[in-house]
């Protein structure tokens, strides 16, 4: 058996994107992979439309509550194999030292959650969950347990150049 890889997929706000990315990576992942999200700054809350976006796709929703960076690179927490920032803020921002040396790729995706009216929000976190659910299909279909971290950091940004 495999052992199991982890993600972490990290926005600012951890209420959208982010959200999206950790269920689309648990449930696309197939046992394979351990999603969690964070955010440097979160919200608080997790928006109602990314929840009813993974709803209607069928798609669990995460079971963990918002988290902040510093609750999931504390001692004891999963070593992270890899980061996904999705939104410019959080690539930007200065990271915490991670002690497993993750593989770290940018994934950016328009913010849906401020967008108005509610019918064009909808469709905007339409739009985001198709770009996340395109890029981990891609990165998911690749031999991440024999590639070595530099392989799977530039495939992961031409994943995300190629659906730009």
């Amino acid at each position: 058996m495999t052992k199991k890889l982890n993600v972490l997929v990290l926005c600012t706000g951890n209420s959208a994107r982010s959200i999206l990315g950790e269920a689309l990576f648990n449930h696309l992942g197939a046992g394979r992979i351990r999603a969690f999200s964070a955010g440097s700054q979160p919200s608080g809350k997790v928006n109602p439309v990314a929840l009813e976006t993974l709803q209607k796709h069928g798609v669990p929703l995460p079971g963990s509550p918002q988290q902040i960076v510093g609750r999931v690179c504390r001692p004891g927490a999963p070593q992270i194999d890899y980061i996904f920032t999705v939104c410019a803020s959080a690539a930007g921002e200065t990271c915490p030292i991670w002690p497993s040396h993750p593989t770290t790729a940018h994934w950016g995706i328009p913010d849906p959650a401020h967008v108005e009216p509610l019918e064009a929000r909808r469709e905007a976190f339409e739009v985001a969950y198709r770009q996340l659910e395109q890029r981990i299909k891609a990165f998911l279909a690749m031999s991440l347990e024999t590639m070595s971290a530099d392989d799977i950091k530039v495939a992961a940004k031409m994943i995300h150049e190629a659906a730009v």
